[in-house]
């Protein structure tokens, strides 16, 4: 299961005996979750007005960061193609493997220096991710064209003979060059057709040379036949050749311009490859920063609900559970029986399900308990947020 839950309760005498009672209730006694520590250092607190105001404002941040870092993960998934089954192992954060980072957190000192303002902090997450989301813009553009440039080629390549780029199946010997009078042309005819063409290409017009027509290449719909004629008639033999449903493609032979068409398609698959491993650098590098600031936006968020929840001196204890899948309910149950005393409604029957908003805190509908509560699903893989 790649769910956890963030929680914060208020310090019993100390934070570790709120630590211990809920870690031997939820794990050690009924085995409902696999809990961990989960670290915040002495943040700033501010004043309550800026709390308040925070409070909204991370969680906007948090479904921001949340959704540039799945993005990221997406768009590397995309860019692996066939290699796609290998996105799970490329996705890490500081190295390691997602849930190594989320158990084992430890605040990034360096990047969001603790004696900033949170609001700074904040910022400062906003607009690295923000950069982050812009540069993903650019560089996904860029290397979207080139693959649907190549993709577009590659189907000339390799549809049939109606659209297909010709100039691989034809040889300078097959057409009539540099004649003032005369032209070769390439018609496409249906297979069914195909004895109708022999027996009658000669008596579409006037002019046709005679006997000059032969198969270059077939596939499986489609014979491609060269013909050649006197210049003056090409329009009525056109004009003729449609009546019969046999297909003049549009063709010039022009050695320089082929060469120059094949030369094109080897640049494209050339540059698509010295992209590639740049590209899958700087997804997996940023993809690491955004889930990092993401886990940080959460332990920001647990520090300005814990304050505006259980007051000052700051004294919470933030905890990571991993649930046991078949024991979510249970566990709820547990968590409501540890700390229910910590909220009225639900003394009167009133359950952590019920619709409780409150105005000013970043709690959404139906995720209000009596304790603080963030859900993190760590599945960049499949989950669909």
């Amino acid at each position: 299961m790649t769910e956890y839950w963030l929680i914060s309760a208020p310090g019993d005498k100390t934070c570790l005996q709120t630590w211990e009672s809920m870690n031997n209730l939820t794990s050690k006694q009924n085995s409902l979750s696999d809990n961990y520590k989960f670290n915040i250092p002495d943040l700033k607190v501010g004043t309550l007005d800026q709390l308040v105001g925070l409070s909204d404002d991370l969680g906007k941040l948090d479904g921001f960061v949340e959704s540039v870092t799945r993005k990221v993960a997406a768009y590397l998934g995309e860019v692996l193609e066939d290699q796609r089954d290998k996105l799970h192992e490329n996705l890490m954060a500081n190295n390691g493997d997602l849930s190594n980072y989320i158990t084992r957190f430890q605040w990034d000192m360096a990047k969001y220096p603790i004696k900033q303002s949170l609001r700074n902090i904040a910022d400062i997450i906003s607009k690295q991710v923000g950069q982050i989301d812009a540069d993903l813009k650019t560089k996904s553009s860029t290397y979207n064209n080139l693959k649907s440039s190549l993709q577009n080629m590659e189907k000339k390549q390799t549809g049939s003979l109606l659209t297909r780029n010709l100039a691989d199946l034809v040889k300078k010997e097959h057409f009539i060059l540099d004649s003032e009078y005369l032209n070769t042309l390439l018609v496409v005819v249906p297979k069914q057709s195909i004895n109708d063409w022999w027996a009658n290409y000669e008596k579409l017009t006037d002019m046709i040379v005679p006997r000059s027509s032969q198969m270059i290449t077939q596939d499986q719909d489609y014979g491609l036949f060269t013909v050649t004629l006197f210049k003056k008639v090409e329009d009525e033999f056109k004009h003729h050749a449609r009546e019969k449903k046999f297909i003049v493609r549009e063709f010039k032979y022009n050695e320089e311009e082929l060469a120059a068409g094949k030369n094109e398609i080897t640049k494209l698959v050339t540059d698509k490859k010295k992209q590639f491993g740049p590209l899958v650098r700087w997804l997996k590098v940023n993809f690491s920063e955004c889930f990092c600031a993401w886990i940080h936006v959460k332990a920001l968020r647990v520090f300005v609900e814990s304050v505006l929840r259980y007051g000052l001196p700051v004294n919470f204890q933030a905890m990571l559970l991993h649930p046991n899948k078949k024991n979510t309910k249970r566990l709820r149950d547990v968590l409501l029986q540890l700390y229910g005393h910590l909220d009225g409604s639900t003394q009167q029957g009133g359950l952590a399900h019920d619709s409780v908003d409150i105005p000013g805190l970043g709690f959404g509908q139906s995720d209000y308990y009596p304790y603080v509560y963030y859900k993190i699903n760590i599945d960049m893989v499949d989950h669909k947020p």
